[in-house]
């Protein structure tokens, strides 16, 4: 059978239904590339369970360009609609496209509740290691990010060592979706690294992972760098990162002229949980004509150091009506999701939840749901049942995702 047969053969095949690629799956170490990417190609598009073995085996091809499309169409699986059926170029739904520019960031991510194939999770490693094609490596540790995959932690921190910048850049992004601690060391290193893109987002895993250890390396970037981005990543990395020695500092930038600096040194003072500074905080969020995420970053401090007042003008209601603004709900929620590991915050916000505005319900249930305590089941089980679709739809799945994320 000649090539274009094999072609014919292989669309028609991609029509049927997954009884069709154990067929499509011997084409996969056939001599022509064009042979084996159309393969690909009807196997990542028929989409069933049935295609994961065939898809690994394909991430193992000699040829970088089949690996990057295996590799898509194992992450499609999970995150349905991450690749566009029917493109015969790279690109996904998305957008991205797999040759594209250093420093495209994908934030996309599979739910907590969704459990990747040890087979599946094992097959991006290796190409993240061992691929000759700098792209197909870069591709992989996106999809590695993309479906937490720890069993690839050790292959994306051997990764952090390349030269090439968006492979660490990818690395970086995907180490911090895992949030697997043991990255630290390796991310540390690259704290000062002299490319800036990949200094600011190292600086930023070194947060995501609370990798504490790295504190004076990254007070020694705030205090040199003459690179404003560099200094507030920097500072927005203590603020996470909330040890008592930074307090000082953190009292030096709460007055500062730049408002990301100011907000994330109130950040901090809010994570240390100081009484002594709490006047600061207070007189931060009732200043005249403030910038926005100084007085989120100032409510978010009140309300961690115990103040739980729900008064028309608290900082646990402003924290809640910001919610309803498109300005400001991404920073509440995620605010309130911190908060809400203490309890005696979650006691007091429980009771507003059924009484709030659509934008309310769904994102304080998105926020309670990644406290993983059993103590908001109750709440969420009611919103699941909101006379609003799109509400009940989405406290449904955050009872998943509280679910997933508790002990077991």
């Amino acid at each position: 059978m000649d090539d274009k047969a094999k072609l014919r053969e292989i669309k028609d095949l991609s029509k049927r239904d997954s009884q069709a690629i154990p067929s499509l799956a011997k084409f996969l170490d056939d001599p022509s590339f064009e042979v084996r990417s159309d393969a690909v190609k009807a196997i990542v598009n028929i989409g069933t369970q049935h295609s994961l073995e065939p898809l690994i085996i394909a991430t193992r091809d000699r040829d970088p360009a089949i690996q990057v499309r295996a590799t898509d169409g194992l992450v499609d699986f999970y995150l349905p609609g991450y690749v566009a059926k029917g493109m015969t170029s790279t690109f996904t739904r998305t957008g991205r496209l797999v040759e594209g520019a250093f420093g495209t960031r994908n934030d996309q991510v599979i739910e907590p509740y969704i459990v990747v194939r040890e087979d599946v999770a094992k097959a991006f490693g290796p190409v993240i290691a061992n691929s000759a094609s700098l792209k197909a490596r870069a591709n992989a540790a996106l999809a590695a990010g993309i479906l937490r995959d720890k069993l690839a932690v050790p292959d994306l921190i051997g990764a952090l060592r390349s030269r090439n910048t968006n492979l660490v850049y990818q690395s970086l992004i995907a180490l911090q979706k895992i949030g697997d601690p043991s990255a630290g060391p390796g991310v540390a290193l690259l704290a000062q690294d002299p490319e800036e893109k990949v200094q600011l987002v190292a600086l930023e895993t070194i947060g995501v992972l609370h990798y504490r250890e790295a504190e004076p390396t990254v007070r020694q970037v705030l205090d040199r760098s003459g690179n404003s981005k560099v200094q507030r990543a920097a500072l927005q990395t203590l603020a996470l990162l909330a040890l008592a020695n930074d307090r000082p500092v953190f009292i030096q930038y709460a007055t500062d002229k730049d408002s990301e600096l100011r907000a994330s040194s109130l950040e901090g003072l809010g994570r240390l949980r100081e009484p002594e500074d709490v006047p600061l905080l207070d007189r931060a969020f009732n200043e005249q004509n403030v910038d926005q995420r100084v007085r989120l970053a100032a409510a978010f401090g009140l309300v961690s150091e115990g103040k739980l007042e729900t008064s028309e003008f608290s900082a646990l209601r402003y924290l809640v009506n910001g919610l309803n603004l498109k300005s400001q709900s991404a920073a509440s929620e995620a605010y309130l999701a911190e908060l809400f590991q203490q309890p005696a915050i979650r006691n007091v916000v429980l009771p507003l939840v059924p009484e709030g505005t659509r934008d309310e319900k769904i994102l304080l249930g998105q926020a309670l749901a990644k406290s993983g305590s059993p103590d908001v089941i109750p709440t969420l089980e009611a919103l699941t049942k909101d006379p609003d679709s799109e509400v009940s739809a989405s406290a449904t799945k955050s009872l998943r995702i509280l679910r997933a994320r508790m002990p077991a």
